[in-house]
């Protein structure tokens, strides 16, 4: 499927894609719009974008709005897509020369084969406004999400002395939540909320880290450009459990296993980074933590313990009226890490029965998981995931998962399920 990103397209055939118009609302009939008046508000937040930097964010954009159109259900295996964006930018030439490295990263993200052209007319880069809303000031960002782990890695940063710019991609029912954990971390500290860019029919979302990343690079730009072009961190807080989110039965792959921070893909986007000489390191502090491990050494237990249960996990949160599930995979190991923190879980968690929670597929997936490192090792159950040529020596990861699933058993067992 080709999809078509450039600002004010004209149609293409719907049996060939689709068009988006970037930014602004289009002007021909049959062609979709893309993160209209997303520049608005980056130019009331008073940041001024680079070029590439610029470019960057568009082609991010881009990828949201192709993950959303194509649909899976309509490829051959009924998962793997073959999709052909063009994305109009500013420097094409610069960015055929990263085309490769794009390609390979979408590819290990989403499970697709992606190939991707770039063309001259990008949209400019917005200027603030003389009476910008917000002039942000930090010396590093950390995306907060309105989940726990963020949480914990804004605390952790606020309690080292970094004063860090939070970023958020507002999702159904967490735009007040991220605010408020916002205003809790200190209420002088920069906090950019910006919406996701596109809707569509796709509800896999599996590129939708790089829009948070494209997020977070504007903002540690723009404090980078703001002190020298010294070089800014940008944290991505996530246990490395669910950042390396191995499939728990290897009927998994694929559909049931998302690579939204796996470090080998942060590793290709780093790349990238480096190579348009953005002075930005991406960061995830947490690798080698478990979840449980991160709410037990989060460094302030009590700004943790007043918070920590209106976060959000759930993977089908607005399935059931923005409450937690309480038997998917995010959830149970939500559940899992509460019992290892030693924290009361407060968590509105849907009631199931006996019956009903045990049928689960995840559940029934966790607990396959489990009973298999439990007799044959955590080699045996992670398998060719983990693998030295992405990640190098691998002892450190296959540890991690070894404590991740005890935390899971420990689960089970507290719910007389062993």
């Amino acid at each position: 499927m080709k999809i078509l990103c450039s600002p004010d397209p004209y149609p293409i055939d719907h049996k060939q894609g689709v068009a988006f118009s970037l930014y602004e609302k289009p002007s021909h009939q049959g062609v979709m719009h893309l993160a209209c008046g997303l520049h608005i508000k980056i130019r009331r937040s008073g940041i001024k974008p680079k070029n590439r930097t610029w470019d960057f964010f568009s082609i991010a954009m881009a990828i949201a709005a192709a993950d959303f159109a194509c649909l899976r259900k309509n490829s051959p295996d009924g998962w793997t897509r073959q999709i052909e964006l063009e994305v109009a930018v500013l420097d094409p030439y610069f960015w055929e020369t990263q085309k490769k490295d794009l390609e390979s990263a979408l590819a290990f993200l989403t499970g697709d084969i992606w190939r991707v052209q770039f063309v001259s007319g990008g949209a400019s880069a917005p200027i603030p406004t003389s009476h910008a809303r917000r002039h942000m000031v930090g010396d590093c960002v950390c995306l907060l999400s309105g989940g726990a782990d963020s949480l914990v890695g804004a605390i952790d940063a606020v309690t080292a002395g970094k004063r860090p710019v939070l970023v958020s991609q507002i999702s159904r029912g967490d735009r007040e939540k991220q605010a408020r954990f916002a205003k809790a971390l200190g209420a002088t500290l920069s906090h950019l909320q910006l919406p996701k860019p596109a809707k569509g029919p796709e509800r896999s979302q599996r590129a939708r880290s790089i829009v948070f990343l494209a997020y977070g690079l504007i903002a540690a730009m723009h404090l980078a450009e703001n002190d020298g072009d010294n070089r800014k961190t940008l944290l991505v807080p996530e246990n490395g459990f669910i950042s390396l989110n191995v499939p728990l039965t290897p009927l998994r792959i694929g559909s049931l296993s998302t690579r939204t921070t796996h470090p080998f893909f942060l590793k290709k986007i780093q790349a990238i980074f480096d190579a348009c000489e953005f002075p930005v390191q991406i960061d995830n502090p947490y690798q080698f933590n478990t979840k449980g491990e991160m709410f037990a050494r989060c460094t302030d237990q009590s700004l943790l313990r007043q918070l920590a249960h209106q976060s959000t996990s759930c993977g089908r949160f607005g399935t059931y009226k923005l409450s937690h599930c309480g038997r998917c995979v995010p959830c149970l190991i939500r559940r899992a890490a509460f019992i290892r923190w030693g924290g009361a879980d407060s968590t509105q968690y849907h009631s199931w029965s006996k019956s009903d929670f045990l049928s689960f597929d995840d559940v029934r997936a966790a607990l396959y998981a489990t009973h298999r490192v439990k007799n044959e090792g955590v080699i045996s159950w992670a398998g060719n995931a983990v693998s030295s040529a992405q990640l190098g020596p691998t002892q450190d990861y296959l540890d991690l998962l070894r404590r991740g699933i005890e935390e899971i058993e420990t689960l089970f067992q507290e719910l007389g399920f062993r």
